[in-house]
């Protein structure tokens, strides 16, 4: 039996993100790849993004979000962070 290895990452994503429809995006990608976490829009104009689930999933997230706006990002930074064992949902703030 193969146990899931869960990870956690946040995003953050500079450029024109907002007002794109890119959280909306974000949303039904991380739905469609049963993955959970949160996506936010700053007062910077930046997008904030934590995302949870195994590593390949979120992989082909970033990659579906930066193929639907690559126009309107600039910059993508990362970090690993701990997994929220309580979380079961992905939602827009």
């Amino acid at each position: 039996m193969t146990t899931r290895k869960i990870i956690r990452k946040k995003f953050t994503f500079a450029g024109s993100v907002q007002g794109v429809g890119f959280r909306y995006r974000a949303y039904h990608i991380a739905n469609e790849l049963s993955l959970t976490g949160w996506v936010h829009n700053e007062w910077d104009g930046t997008v904030t993004m934590e995302v949870q689930g195994e590593e390949s999933s979120i992989e082909e997230m970033i990659n579906r979000i930066q193929h639907r706006t690559f126009n309107f990002i600039d910059k993508i930074e990362s970090q690993i962070l701990l997994p929220d064992e309580t979380e079961r949902s992905f939602e827009i703030r």
